[in-house]
């Protein structure tokens, strides 16, 4: 008895570990999770707006799709990878009455809000939905390096874990679909954040003749220090900042906003957009005009929670 429950479990298993999956939107990423499936023995049903960007996948074993209703059809797991939640309303829109029994994975990019009514409008329509925010360049989708954050039911996740790892390693948030948008977003804010920081350091190194060549490997040897700086801060990093604690023996706002000045100061001599060094400057004037002067430097998270 047993091993025919073993042996029902593992065809289970089977059947939804190479079970069809359709792709809609076939940019750098939704190509490279589509050859990702392929490879890992999912047949892959793909649809895009300009039919010729899956010239290549169906030469690779992808089979195209007329219409997104015939894409919706084919598989129960249906992958969104597009610009904008809205884009997904529009391609859809067609093939509503498809959705019904059916998971939808959105992994494009938008606001928790507009994710979370994505997900109501989804249910409306009988379908289940999870949110997804895939961290890593299209290159990397199917790397070790590879990891996706997703929300929504867990059950739901749990039963295409199997067909969705091999994209990169599932991270799950929580049931609130708005989640792994918001980490998305967070995410992307220290990631472009982080980019312009190293344009515009590159661009100061610029007016003294450094080629970027030589400033940015400098530069990059410094961003990749940051994370490490950070946990050597304190043993949990972001303890303190939960418990509201701003201890400012090692640096302090009024330290820090000194060093903003500078840089804003040296910036402007430079004739360089100041739109970046302005905004890092504000954040430590508001904190001294606050009276936090001498606390750390984390005590700027105040008037982003509450600017004004």
């Amino acid at each position: 008895m047993n091993e025919q429950r073993e042996r029902h479990e593992l065809k289970n298993h089977d059947a939804v570990r190479n079970s069809p999956v359709t792709v809609l939107g076939l940019g750098p990423m939704g190509q490279a999770m589509t050859r990702t499936l392929l490879t890992a023995g999912h047949p892959v049903t793909v649809w895009n707006r300009t039919a010729g960007r899956a010239d290549a996948l169906v030469a690779a074993g992808a089979t195209r799709a007329a219409t997104p209703g015939d894409a919706v059809e084919a598989s129960d797991l249906v992958i969104l990878s597009l610009t904008d939640y809205l884009a997904m309303y529009d391609i859809l829109g067609s093939a509503t009455a498809s959705l019904a029994g059916r998971t939808l994975v959105n992994l494009s990019s938008d606001t928790p809000d507009r994710t979370r009514e994505a997900a109501t409008w989804a249910a409306g329509h009988g379908a289940r939905f999870l949110t997804g925010g895939v961290m890593v360049p299209a290159p990397m989708v199917g790397t070790a390096a590879a990891h996706i954050y997703y929300s929504g039911p867990d059950a739901v996740l749990e039963h295409h874990r199997a067909a969705l790892a091999p994209l990169g390693t599932p991270k799950y948030l929580g049931e609130d679909p708005g989640l792994a948008q918001t980490m998305y977003q967070a995410q992307l804010t220290v990631f472009l954040s982080t980019l312009s920081a190293l344009m515009h350091a590159t661009a100061m190194l610029g007016t003294a003749g450094m080629k970027a060549r030589d400033a940015l490997p400098e530069l990059l040897s410094s961003a990749d220090a940051t994370g490490a700086i950070l946990r050597a801060g304190e043993e949990t990093p972001g303890a303190a900042l939960d418990a509201g604690e701003h201890p400012g023996e090692l640096s302090t706002v009024t330290m820090m906003g000194a060093t903003s000045d500078h840089i804003v100061d040296t910036s402007t001599s430079l004739g360089l957009d100041l739109a970046l060094p302005l905004a890092v400057q504000a954040h430590y004037r508001h904190a001294i005009e606050n009276g936090h002067g001498g606390d750390n430097w984390t005590r700027i998270i105040d008037s982003i929670r509450k600017p004004g």
